[in-house]
């Protein structure tokens, strides 16, 4: 297992790479209803471009530790494909980032939290000081980038408001509403959830046993609620009873 993420295996960046970094996320500022707010791509081929002049393309396996909390920080990454699990201080799931997504923050020089490949990750390598340069030079990027940590940082709040709840099945339906929405700003079909993470690994994000994760599939799959065609697919039945649970489980005193 690697120590730090200049271990990950280094592809160039030439013909048949993807053709630049993207980044999604939801502008905070912008007037209009829901679907104005819908998660968009930010950069615009200049600034991909630009992006892509200072990047290379890192690839790590499955499991394999891409940087710790503490190391030091000598890039951000931008996902291409795959899923990486962010851990907080302590060991706690802090958060699933998928494509389009930025991970890599850094405080004084080193990484504040740990960063593992939940599956094989293709990612943009941005080596921190010509990204700088970058940020400082360009306000558009740097904007974006703005735009994507406030993004970031309603993700974290969705996560501490499911965390607050006292309901197993109100946690397990507001995860499942939060992966389906993240997978249809991707533009990807939302026919199935696809959950590319381990059971355990969920119980830890969501803050349940695995035992009573497990028992709260059976009781949504046994209302009708939900089908499961194996552990990483799961379809909404019931779409209103879905709801129904996650919007009680948003209730100042939980459900």
């Amino acid at each position: 297992m690697p120590t730090n993420e200049t271990d990950g295996m280094v592809k160039s960046n030439g013909a048949g790479s993807p053709r630049g970094p993207v980044i999604y996320a939801s502008d905070p500022w912008l007037p209009g209803g829901p679907s104005q707010k819908a998660p968009r791509q930010l950069l615009n081929e200049s600034e991909r471009a630009r992006l892509t002049a200072i990047s290379s393309i890192v690839c790590f396996k499955k499991g394999e530790l891409i940087y710790r909390e503490g190391d030091s920080a000598a890039a951000a990454f931008n996902i291409i494909r795959g899923v990486v699990t962010t851990y907080a201080s302590g060991g706690h799931i802090a958060a699933f980032l998928h494509p389009g997504d930025l991970f890599g923050l850094s405080e004084e020089g080193r990484y504040i939290n740990t960063a593992k490949a939940t599956t094989a990750v293709e990612a943009y390598r941005l080596p921190v000081a010509p990204l700088r340069r970058i940020l400082l030079s360009d306000a558009d990027v740097d904007s974006h980038v703005i735009v994507k940590l406030c993004h970031e940082l309603r993700q974290a709040q969705r996560h501490a408001l499911l965390l607050a709840q006292k309901r197993a099945a109100a946690r397990l339906a507001m995860f499942l509403n939060l992966q389906e929405h993240l997978q249809a700003a991707r533009g990807e079909s939302t026919a199935e959830i696809y959950l590319p993470m381990n059971r355990s690994t969920i119980a830890e994000y969501i803050g349940l046993s695995l035992a009573t994760l497990s028992r709260t599939f059976g009781s949504l799959a046994a209302r009708g609620a939900i089908a499961a065609r194996d552990l990483h697919h799961v379809k909404i039945l019931d779409r209103a009873a879905i709801r129904k649970l996650a919007s009680l489980g948003k209730g100042k005193r939980g459900a």
